[in-house]
């Protein structure tokens, strides 16, 4: 992958273990799950439509919106809402170990509608690593209970949407600019969740915590993380671009035990490693671009027993362990 991709791999990789944070303590302070979602999308795009306004590129979803709102229903409307609802019986933290799922599910819809993203050998061998470690975690920390059952029922279908928005980007809203794309499914998103959301309200107003969380989810998970997504998918397909759901774990733990005292089970620790190799195997086992040449030069003064020369160039390659 390019430096640039490695950067928006790494927002966006922050920006999404953050949410299930937000999530967590807003369905917990009582807020519906789609009522967090509907105040999710619209904050989110109506910074995203206020940027792409700004840039002069909203003409270009003229003639898009079947695809736009595809995206919509499989990325926003039904995903988010479910995510709420599963964390209403799981951890903050095994949602976002289950979403982990996602590029398994992209690997088997590639087979029937996108060539380019079926996996060589190395990469499947990744993903299917990466599924032991999701089993892992449901078989050994959450069979048994019913109701944590069903809550990683609804994140598990949530994972299987996270794969197919993806594809329908780069196979139709690719060409666009991630502010327009990613702004204009928001807001019809938005219209789609809103009777959701009125079958459900609110029973009382949300505390000051829970309102911080979904306007932080609006601002910065969604329109902030969006327009580095749709980047990403643009420059290495949807595939990689779902490796972020390897990372997003990392980032949910790690908050979940320090802000929310969450103590996962032996089932999380063990899906969290198998996890965190699938998503190294799963982008070729190569180290970004500066990691690379750090490497390299290492190397070089191994071998040569001094420093690399200025300005020397070292092959990325040759870094690989």
């Amino acid at each position: 992958m390019s430096a640039r991709a490695w950067s928006a791999f790494a927002i966006v990789s922050v920006l999404w273990g953050v949410p299930y944070l937000f999530i967590k303590v807003a369905v917990d302070d009582g807020v519906p799950p789609a009522t967090i979602a509907l105040a999710r999308v619209v904050l989110g795009g109506a910074v995203l439509l206020l940027l792409a306004r700004r840039a002069g590129v909203l003409d270009s979803l003229r003639g898009r919106f079947k695809w736009l709102a595809a995206f919509a229903v499989v990325e926003f409307v039904i995903p988010w809402p479910l995510i709420g609802v599963g964390e209403q019986h799981v951890a903050s933290s095994l949602a976002a170990i289950i979403i982990a799922a996602a590029p398994l599910f992209v690997a088997v819809l590639a087979l029937r509608f996108d060539a380019s993203e079926r996996p060589d050998r190395k990469r499947l061998i990744g993903l299917i690593v990466g599924l032991f470690g999701v089993a892992a975690l449901v078989g050994v920390d959450v069979a048994g209970n019913s109701s944590e059952l069903l809550g990683a029922l609804a994140i598990l279908v949530s994972a299987f949407c996270y794969a197919v928005g993806p594809m329908v980007v780069k196979r139709h809203l690719a060409d666009l600019d991630p502010r327009a794309s990613m702004g204009g499914s928001l807001a019809l998103a938005a219209v789609l969740l809103v009777p959701i959301a009125l079958a459900d309200p609110p029973s009382s107003g949300p505390s000051l915590a829970a309102a911080g969380s979904v306007v932080a989810l609006g601002l910065f998970c969604t329109a902030a993380a969006l327009a580095f997504y749709g980047l990403l998918i643009a420059e290495v397909g949807a595939g990689r671009a779902l490796v972020i759901t390897y990372i997003n774990p990392v980032v949910a733990v790690g908050l979940g035990v320090a802000i929310l005292g969450e103590r996962p089970g032996p089932g999380a620790i063990a899906g969290l490693l198998l996890i965190l190799a699938g998503s190294w195997l799963s982008t070729d086992g190569r180290l970004p671009p500066s990691l690379a040449a750090a490497v390299g030069r290492l190397r070089w003064r191994g071998a040569r027993g001094g420093a690399a020369p200025e300005g020397a160039t070292v092959d990325p390659a040759s870094a690989r362990p």
